[in-house]
C-alpha cells in the first residue's frame, strides 16, 4: 500500500491501492490541519473504490507528511506541479480533490472535487484558531495584523510554518485543475463534514457515500 514516486525535491511517499486497472484516480488531499482530521475518511474513500474496481493513489505533496521538503518553502503553484508529477509517475485518469486539494489539482485530468474550499476559507480557518490561542495565551493578536504579517514574512498556523508566498496564494486561491466531473456537496454524503469535528474522526457511512457517488457517475 505504500509506494514512492519522483517529487520536484526527490522521492516521495504516497499510499496507493494499485493493480494497473483502468481507471485509475489520483487523490489530493485536505490541506493541512484538515488533512489531519480527513486521513482515516481518505483511506477508507480509497479501499471501498479499490473494492469497485478502481485504482487510487493518494500522493504526499512536499513539505508534508514524510516528505522531507521544507513546508515553509512550498507554494500553491508548486504543489500543482507536484500533483501532475505524481498523476503522470502513477498514469492517472481522473483526480478527486477533496476540501483544499482542489487548489492544487493537475490541469491535465477530469476531476471530481469533494466539499472544494477556496483557499481563502482554509486560511481564515487557520487565523481563527491563531488569535483564539493567542488570546487563550494571554495575547493579543487580530487576523487583520496576522494577515499582514504573513503576506510579509510568513506564519505559523495550526502548527504549520507557511512562507510568505504560500500564505499571499491562499488569501486569492480558487479550486483548480482540469474538467469538473462534479463539484460533490457535503449534502450528499449526509452529516456534518469530518473537518468541522475538534479530532481527527471517521464516518463509514460518509465514505461509502462518496465512493459510490464516484463509482456510479457517468461521466468517467
Amino acid at each position: 500500500m505504500i509506494s514512492a514516486w519522483p517529487g520536484p525535491d526527490g522521492d516521495e511517499y504516497a499510499v496507493v491501492f494499485d493493480r494497473s486497472r483502468e481507471r485509475r484516480i489520483l487523490v489530493l488531499p485536505a490541506l493541512f490541519d484538515e488533512a489531519n482530521k480527513l486521513r482515516h475518511f481518505t483511506v477508507e474513500t480509497m479501499r471501498r473504490l479499490d473494492e469497485a474496481g478502481f485504482d487510487s493513489m493518494l500522493p504526499d505533496l512536499p513539505g508534508c507528511n514524510e516528505s522531507l521538503a521544507p513546508l515553509e518553502e512550498q507554494t500553491l503553484l508548486m504543489w500543482r506541479d507536484a500533483a501532475g508529477a505524481a498523476a503522470n509517475h502513477f498514469a492517472a485518469t481522473h483526480a478527486l480533490a477533496i476540501r483544499g486539494g482542489a487548489l492544487c489539482a493537475p490541469a491535465e485530468l477530469p476531476t471530481w472535487r469533494y466539499a472544494p474550499a477556496t483557499g481563502a476559507s482554509i486560511l481564515r480557518a487557520m487565523l481563527r484558531a491563531r488569535v483564539l490561542a493567542s488570546k487563550e495565551a494571554g495575547l493579543e493578536e487580530t487576523r487583520e495584523e496576522l494577515l499582514a504579517r504573513g503576506k510579509e514574512s510568513g506564519l505559523e498556523l495550526a502548527g504549520y510554518r507557511l512562507g510568505a508566498a504560500m500564505i499571499r496564494e491562499l488569501d486569492k486561491a480558487e479550486p483548480a485543475g482540469g474538467a469538473a466531473l462534479a463539484n460533490i456537496a457535503q449534502a450528499e454524503l449526509g452529516g456534518a463534514g469530518l473537518w468541522l469535528r475538534a479530532e481527527p474522526d471517521y464516518d463509514p457511512a460518509q465514505a461509502d457515500a462518496l465512493a459510490t457517488r464516484l463509482v456510479t457517475d457517468e461521466n468517467p
